[in-house]
């Protein structure tokens, strides 16, 4: 039994979702191999080869594989598939666009969003944006998962020795093509790789006071700025910061929600926050029934003077 695990990088090194991905392919048993398919990334292979518990990584290289298509990817994935038992993917954007193609390619189920593995072939994973867990087994010969990072500690990125295999680069696709992209700066830290998040609802009322109230306490506190679904379909924050079941699943050292009622689909996506801190002036928000401290005040008065404390 030999678990792959389909790397995400920068071509220079290893994205976090990787190592939680590792340890979640240990734990399916046997050895644990990695993927890292990209154009020049010789220092991500090295850097994968070093991840603690990695056996081997099969380093393929090619233009066509710069930029993640989900159409290259997945046919490189294909091509070094024979006598892996399990396949696994972070369970991110890229995960989840290509996941389902090597799923389909391969004629097997795709078991998503994988929180717990009980056995080889048998997994936990939320649904019911969280409120059921259910237990999956799967019969297939190859089992493909995506992986909930949240779920898994991460692996440790130094004390490993792994050999690196050069493997032949897959055929890219014509029927696919990179055209560009437009690259967010961010002057804070990345949202779901955030130790310290600040996430504002609706109840900030304009993009205004969302930036005024919010900005300080994170600058204090070194956070990243999450926001509600309410919150970004009000225009007070951009989609990327949206955090919940249809946006970013975190799972930070501390997760301060500031005017967030605590809509079910909003906890899905933070509720594996090791402290939550929530600050709401209605005394029955769900955020508070998550929450490990709760401070039932005016969000207007309370942050300035939390601000002024640290």
């Amino acid at each position: 039994m030999t678990c792959l695990v389909i790397a995400e990088h920068d071509h220079a090194s290893i994205k976090g979702a990787t190592l939680n991905t590792v340890t979640a392919a240990r734990q399916c048993g046997g050895e644990v191999h990695v993927l890292v398919a990209g154009h020049h990334a010789a220092g991500a292979a090295q850097a994968a080869a070093q991840i603690e518990g990695v056996a081997k990584v099969l380093h393929a290289d090619a233009e066509g594989l710069a930029h993640a298509l989900a159409e290259n990817l997945a046919a490189q994935v294909l091509a070094v598939a024979s006598g892996y038992s399990h396949i696994l993917f972070p369970a991110t954007a890229g995960g989840k666009n290509v996941a389902p193609r090597v799923a389909a390619l391969l004629d097997v189920a795709q078991m998503s969003d994988v929180s717990k593995v009980i056995a080889p072939d048998t997994f936990e994973r939320p649904i019911y944006a969280g409120n059921a867990i259910a237990t999956v087994q799967s019969t297939d010969p190859v089992k493909v998962l995506t992986v909930r990072t949240t779920g898994f500690d991460a692996a440790p990125a130094t004390g490993g020795s792994a050999a690196v295999e050069t493997v032949p680069a897959a055929a890219a696709s014509d029927k696919a093509a990179w055209l560009g992209s437009e690259i967010a700066k961010l002057e804070r830290p990345e949202l779901t790789a955030a130790k310290i998040i600040v996430s504002g609802g609706r109840a900030l009322g304009s993009s205004e006071k969302f930036h005024e109230v919010l900005e300080p306490l994170a600058d204090k506190l070194g956070a990243a700025l999450g926001a509600s679904r309410a919150a970004v379909d009000a225009g007070y924050a951009p989609n990327d910061w949206q955090v919940g079941q249809t946006g970013k699943i975190v799972a930070p050292q501390l997760y301060v929600a500031v005017g967030i009622s605590g809509a079910i689909q909003h906890l899905a996506g933070m509720k594996d926050s090791k402290v939550i801190v929530a600050i709401n002036k209605d005394p029955e928000a769900p955020i508070f029934a998550v929450a490990d401290y709760a401070l039932e005040a005016d969000l207007f008065a309370a942050v300035p003077e939390l601000i002024a404390k640290l």
